[in-house]
């Protein structure tokens, strides 16, 4: 049974020049003890999704329409004390930029604490040893000396490293991490995916980690979903998903990427530009940079995900065969 349950989402910007679709009908299920990877270009809906997820879209934005089941329970349909009740203490997010995401004028162990106070009944006391312990547990040198300090103080990784123990303080069902390797350097990038990692094997959490780094995914991920123009156009188990690229979008995706045992390969390069989101249209949004369409993809609504095989969605009229 899955731990979260997104069905039919949609999250509008209503601006002056039009509405943007920033996410766009996206569904999917999150099941036990897995990591999920949504990947995508810039401006993809990846970000928009996980902020919906815990409804902290910021104005003008405003969800729409769509179901998300955690528990049972529809959290767009829960009142604003239920719905804090099940941030951070069951769905704790990981932000983009950690620096700017923690609070300036308060040192990073009070802030720990602070959510552990607001969920659990221990004293101030308990709280500052357990984070602490949370610290040493993230991977932060002398957490004992980190607990004092602010964020100016420290570095963008020791930053994430914060963020991670403040995700793992109340050991939540469901991880959201939203670009945590974002201007990262690559030892930095592989010990913040390995603390996420072990946050899903040590403590059974799931994972939702963003990324436009197909590597990162790669790497990490056991299950990806692919976005492109508010949409998941390709749903299915990582190495399917890398090896055997159904929908035209995802194999342009990869073909554009250097290998190292296609070193004599040219890139390919994609034709046109990622589709604006604003006033978009009801047909498929990679149509006019796709070199498969087709009469039936222009006469026809975007195109829903369906099953290719056991577990390998994709939403394409025209996919890509693989013998």
């Amino acid at each position: 049974m899955a731990v979260l349950s997104v069905k039919n989402l949609h999250t509008h910007f209503f601006t002056r020049q039009g509405v943007v679709k920033a996410v766009n009908g996206v569904r999917f299920d999150l099941e036990p003890m897995t990591i999920m990877g949504i990947v995508g270009e810039s401006g993809a809906g990846k970000s928009v999704t996980a902020l919906s997820i815990l409804r902290l879209v910021p104005y003008p934005g405003r969800i729409v329409e769509g179901e998300v089941y955690f528990e049972g329970k529809d959290l767009m349909r829960l009142d604003k004390e239920e719905l804090r009740l099940i941030r951070g203490r069951h769905i704790a997010m990981i932000f983009q930029d950690a620096i700017t995401s923690l609070n300036a004028i308060i040192n990073v162990g009070e802030q720990v604490e602070e959510m552990i106070t607001t969920h659990l009944p221990v004293s101030k006391r308990e709280a500052r040893r357990m984070t602490i312990d949370l610290f040493r547990q993230a991977g932060l040198p002398d957490p004992e000396r980190v607990v004092s300090q602010y964020p100016f103080q420290l570095s963008g990784g020791m930053c994430q490293r914060v963020m991670i123990a403040m995700a793992m303080a109340l050991d939540p069902e469901v991880l959201i991490a939203d670009e945590p390797t974002f201007a990262l350097d690559v030892t930095i990038q592989a010990e913040i995916l390995a603390e996420i990692k072990k946050l899903r094997n040590d403590r059974h959490s799931s994972v939702i980690l963003i990324s436009h780094d197909l590597g990162v995914i790669a790497s990490t991920a056991d299950v990806v979903a692919v976005m492109y123009g508010g949409c998941i156009v390709e749903y299915g188990n990582v190495m399917d998903i890398f090896n055997a690229p159904t929908h035209p979008y995802t194999s342009a995706l990869l073909k554009s990427l250097p290998r190292l045992d296609q070193a004599d390969k040219a890139l390919m390069t994609m034709r046109g530009s990622s589709p604006t989101l604003l006033n978009l249209s009801d047909e498929c949004a990679f149509l006019d940079r796709c070199s498969k369409a087709r009469s039936e993809c222009r006469s026809q609504p975007r195109p829903e995900l369906e099953a290719i095989a056991p577990g390998h969605l994709v939403a394409c009229y025209n996919p890509v065969l693989h013998s």
